[in-house]
């Protein structure tokens, strides 16, 4: 059954319903669902979809000409391959046409690329003296994420300028993602998610029926299954130098989050590092990340910021089975899960927990359901003031949530709990300390997030403070 994609579907739905032929270029990192969502958007609709392979040019064009002609062409009546990539690629004009567009899916168009660098100037040269006028939609999938956007959409590139629709595919949010286990409870969808995060092909390998924790043995620590070792596999084909890769991700997934912090945890030169982390970014493994109340000055400083591992999966494999491997090729998941995995799992889904509330904002804001509509949101952190022995102390905090309108007259902020405590008046009050609006006057709204409640004394206080909303697991994933 598909799940999802609702957005990607009715983007790819608008253009095959315009009235103008359409080249389309939809790219994302692997594993994100491209070509699941691709097949669900041809099912109902005449098409020819091809998958690229890493095989030799000649190959590929044998290849490709065969599923072609196996369409209504009148060419199949005379050859079984095309001489050339201009006649196989231009031969989409005389697709037969039923009710709409002559659709042709090119699945990992990069690979096709590969094998020959002529292939984007072909696709520019039939794009402009025939296919625009045609009545066409040919989309270009693709999984490499750097060749796509610095070799053929950035300019200077064939491709630069003619594609009508250019959507990049990101992992899935938690309000899809949960469909996947719909008879999990609230805590459980949320652990799935924390630990597989929002990649579809991981969401897939659980079993709807299994327990989480038996989830994660079978399908996470157990060797041969397929998650136990995608990691390595997804860095291997994608990086040179495994063993330093492996080892900056595994320091940021264990805290190291801060360009010093990395550093002093690996050891690896500083010059080095940089080119490692960026590599990293540019494939979407890591991101950098600032306060969002941060301005472009500090954003352009290549020493601010903190790094963040933008995939769940990688934080917990890095965290629990990079950690032990030994144990686990000796077979011993069972206990690594009792002993390792079980008694940190709340405290690792914790910035899970966090991620999700500040959806269910962005979804709240979206439906203009909050008391003022806000242009950014994220973390903050810097510094506030605290009096000590009569003296004003500055000090270093955080806070999980944060968002401010344009004009900085409302700002809401946020705690996020994922703990086995109800949620206390302390710390409301804790958090209210930590930050005061830069402007004079503005209007400041209080969010608390908790897995597991609020106090009565905090319940009540909230009642008698319309600035306070008090929000609980349950409450989340049902509002989104």
């Amino acid at each position: 059954m598909f799940i999802g994609r609702e957005a990607e579907l009715k983007f790819l739905q608008e253009k095959y319903d315009d009235p103008k032929s359409q080249l389309i270029v939809l790219y994302g990192r692997r594993r994100v669902g491209k070509t699941e969502t691709l097949r669900e958007f041809c099912k109902d609709k005449v098409h020819v979809f091809y998958s690229c392979r890493e095989v030799s040019d000649a190959e590929q064009l044998r290849a490709f000409s065969a599923r072609i002609l196996k369409t209504d062409l009148p060419a199949a009546r005379y050859i079984s391959t095309f001489e050339n990539w201009e006649t196989a690629l231009g031969s989409i004009a005389d697709f037969p046409e039923k009710n709409g567009k002559k659709l042709l899916v090119i699945d990992e168009f990069p690979y096709m690329c590969k094998g020959n660098a002529a292939i984007p100037s072909i696709v520019q040269n039939l794009w402009d003296e025939k296919l625009k006028d045609q009545n066409v939609m040919l989309i270009l999938c693709g999984s490499a994420m750097s060749f796509i956007e610095k070799k053929l959409l950035s300019e200077k590139n064939p491709l630069y300028g003619r594609a009508t629709g250019i959507y990049k595919m990101k992992k899935m949010f938690f309000c899809d993602a949960f469909k996947f286990f719909p008879d999990y409870s609230d805590e459980d969808k949320l652990l799935a998610y924390a630990v597989l995060g929002g990649v579809p092909h991981y969401l897939r390998q659980f079993d709807p029926k299994l327990s989480l924790g038996d989830n994660i043995c079978r399908n996470i620590l157990t060797k041969g299954c397929v998650l136990y070792s995608e990691i390595e596999f997804l860095i291997r084909q994608e990086l040179r130098e495994t063993m330093l890769y492996n080892t900056i991700i595994e320091a940021i997934a264990l805290g190291n989050t801060r360009l010093g912090d990395i550093y002093s945890k690996t050891q690896i030169d500083k010059a080095k590092i940089s080119v490692y982390l960026k590599n990293l970014m540019d494939l979407e493994i890591i991101e950098r990340e600032f306060s969002v109340l941060s301005g472009a000055k500090e954003k352009a400083t290549s020493t601010r910021g903190i790094y963040k591992l933008t995939d769940d999966f990688f934080r917990f494999w890095f965290c629990f089975v990079f950690l032990n491997l030994s144990e686990l090729e000796a077979g011993d998941a069972d206990s690594i899960y009792k002993y390792a995995v079980l008694p940190q799992l709340n405290e690792f889904a914790s910035l899970a927990f966090e991620n999700i509330c500040r959806e269910y904002l962005r979804h709240k804001n979206r439906t203009n359901s909050l008391a003022f509509h806000f242009t950014k949101i994220g973390r903050w952190w810097g510094k506030a003031r605290r009096i000590v022995d009569g003296k004003i102390n500055a000090y270093e905090t955080e806070i999980d949530v944060m968002a401010i309108d344009r004009n900085a007259n409302n700002y809401l902020i946020g705690e996020c709990k994922y703990k086995n405590t109800a949620f206390d008046v302390p710390e409301y009050r804790k958090l209210a300390s930590k930050f005061v609006p830069h402007k004079k006057g503005a209007a400041c709204h209080i969010y608390l997030f908790s897995k597991t409640g609020f106090t009565e004394a905090m319940l009540d206080l909230a009642n008698k403070d319309d600035s306070i909303h008090c929000l609980t697991l349950h409450d989340v994933v049902n509002g989104l």
